[in-house]
């Protein structure tokens, strides 16, 4: 069974990869799931504003040391990054990368244009084999137009582009008025891969409480429609890679992104709920069901059940659609 693939141009032993998470926090934790058999290993997110902070922080340090002493213009105290997170960060990607057989993937998650570029290099420097750029931005502004939100994103990945040599991802939302436009303007404006999609953490309320509750809920297989929708219509559209993410839970899911025309399919719910040891049941679900249907490698299904190139895309979810709701009413199904 040949389960390698291809994903930002890298060569993966195989098309599970372990998204960012709390499991790769340490390099420990990288090698368990190395160990247990992922393609690669996405390093957990260092935030922009652990950035912005180190930035300021740096600069009242410097600051300080100018007013007492002349040369320590060009003196960086020792206290300024050896116990903070960007520090903490790019020492783990170092040691990760070199411990483990697979691509680490470094994850930047951040809003805005600013010090992206300058991190994404120091994170190339340190070993990533690609930088993963998560942009979690939910535009509340009612001032802020769409097109201001997407150039946001072109600004992101051509500043992270040009600064860097290794492959970029963009983790995106599902939330743009005309998601397939986007993708072809990331793709063009140089994004190796696409990941789909981001989970906005939503808050609950609790009314007795009176108060706003984070929402950290891990991922449900229900949830993997939207992007399995989304990989389907773009497979063979783009130049990018295809990264699903959310909602997997397991072999089936793995296999159903697949079918779509996912190149990769990453997961973190599934691992954090079981161990990183259950990327191994979830390898070997995929294997048994490979061998059940006669496929001997990736890309004798990847794709599959993707919307063909030549095909109409929104008459082909118009269809969809009007099937679905037919079948839930109990009507006979036309042939769309």
């Amino acid at each position: 069974m040949e389960l390698s693939t291809r994903y930002l141009g890298l060569s993966l032993r195989n098309p599970l990869v372990a998204s960012a998470s709390p499991l790769s926090k340490t390099v420990d934790g990288v090698r368990l799931l190395a160990d247990a058999g992922v393609g690669a290993v996405v390093l957990y997110s260092l935030f922009e504003e652990q950035l912005r902070a180190e930035a300021e922080r740096d600069a009242r340090l410097a600051l300080a040391g100018s007013e007492s002493f002349g040369e320590s213009l060009s003196y960086f105290p020792q206290s300024a990054g050896a116990d903070h997170g960007p520090h903490r960060y790019l020492t783990l990607l170092e040691r990760a990368a070199a411990d483990v057989d697979v691509p680490v993937i470094g994850s930047i998650n951040g809003s805005s244009p600013g010090s992206w570029a300058g991190y994404a290099r120091s994170m190339q420097d340190s070993g990533a084999a690609a930088i993963e750029l998560n942009v979690y931005y939910l535009p509340g502004d009612p001032h802020v137009s769409g097109r201001d939100v997407e150039q946001r994103h072109l600004d992101i990945v051509a500043g992270v582009k040009n600064a860097v040599t290794v492959p970029v991802a963009v983790k995106l939302s599902p939330y743009f008025s005309a998601t397939a436009e986007m993708a072809r303007r990331l793709d063009l404006a140089g994004a190796d891969g696409l990941v789909l999609f981001n989970r906005f953490l939503q808050p609950d309320i609790d009314p007795e409480a009176l108060a706003v509750v984070p929402g950290t809920s891990l991922s449900r297989s229900d949830e993997s429609r939207l992007p399995m929708t989304w990989i389907a219509l773009l497979h063979g559209r783009l130049d990018a890679s295809l990264a699903a993410t959310t909602g997997v839970e397991g072999a089936k899911e793995l296999i159903k992104y697949l079918l779509a025309g996912a190149d990769v399919v990453m997961t973190a719910s599934a691992l954090l709920r079981h161990g990183p040891d259950y990327a191994a049941v979830m390898l070997d679900g995929m294997c048994r069901w490979m061998r059940h249907k006669g496929y001997t490698t990736i890309d004798d299904f990847r794709g599959l059940l993707a919307v063909p190139v030549d095909a109409d895309e929104t008459a082909r979810e118009r269809g969809d659609y009007v099937s679905a709701l037919r079948r839930a009413n109990g009507a006979n199904v036309g042939p769309w």
